[in-house]
């Protein structure tokens, strides 16, 4: 079995000090879920401080953070020590922003999975923020491409910022003119599954059932009556997608316990 599992976890620093019991949150669930591959969004600190937090975890950890301080951040996790890592996405635009980590690991019959972490941004419809996410995603088209034609195994992971059908989200007509549920912005998911060819493992393997959701804000009641949003995504090639056969959220029992805005997406790969 291969357990990969991604999360934004909101800041790495606030994630490690949310005591549950005596353990930090973000450490103790690290512990709990031995995954083989972990993959972060909103690292938000300096590498050093990223290799101090995960030092003793058992991971190997390739990581770039944003040249904004304080903003953005990608990590790969894994078990063993990856062959090779690529920053960026293929646009230089990107490359120090923080959104975009390929990290190539060997699995234990000699193939190659390619592990991506991506944080795409939140946008604002109608502004340069809106533009920007669009010039990331439709480079994101690009190198999904580019990946498949590898031949390789391989997941795209992260906080994508976009509910791509009106099963991601929990009040989807009083969102359809905000960013994260623009038509088009869900039309470039259509792109990725449609005509690249790439698989939405966890909306694979829930089925066509309202989210199950990954993100609820940290305000209001949102938590407690599950208003969120399906955000967070592992993208597979169909080979890949095809083994996977359990997809759970970690969603914390209560408020009080989460260590982020976000919950825990792990899927297991029968591989």
């Amino acid at each position: 079995m291969l357990r990969i599992a991604t999360v934004n976890v909101n800041g790495i620093r606030a994630a490690h000090n949310k005591t549950r019991g005596q353990s930090s949150g973000l450490s103790e669930w690290l512990a709990e879920r031995e995954a083989d591959v972990v993959t972060l969004q909103e690292v938000r600190a300096p590498d050093a401080i990223v290799r101090e937090i995960l030092d003793g975890s058992g991971y190997h950890v390739v990581h770039t953070e944003a040249a904004a301080k304080g903003r953005a951040g990608v990590a790969v996790l894994s078990r063993t020590e990856p062959t090779a890592h690529r920053v960026g996405n293929g646009d230089t635009f990107f490359d120090d922003s923080g959104r975009w980590i390929e990290s190539d690991i060997t699995l234990a019959d000699g193939s190659t999975l390619t592990a991506v972490s991506a944080y795409v941004h939140s946008g604002e419809a109608g502004t340069p923020r809106q533009e920007e996410k669009y010039r990331f995603l439709e480079q994101m088209t690009v190198r999904l491409a580019e990946i498949r034609a590898t031949g390789a195994h391989a997941v795209v992971t992260g906080d994508l910022n976009v509910g791509h059908t009106e099963r991601d989200i929990k009040n989807w007509k009083a969102n359809q003119k905000k960013a994260g549920f623009l038509p088009e912005e869900r039309a470039y998911f259509d792109r990725f599954f449609d005509e690249l060819g790439w698989v939405d493992v966890h909306r694979s393997v829930a089925g066509d059932v309202d989210g199950p959701y990954t993100w609820w804000s940290m305000r209001g009641q949102a938590f407690d009556t599950d208003t969120g949003w399906r955000i967070d995504y592992q993208i597979a090639t169909p080979e890949l997608a095809a083994t996977a056969r359990e997809a759970t959220v970690d969603r914390a029992e209560s408020w009080a316990e989460r260590w982020s805005d976000h919950a825990p997406l792990v899927v297991d790969y029968d591989l």
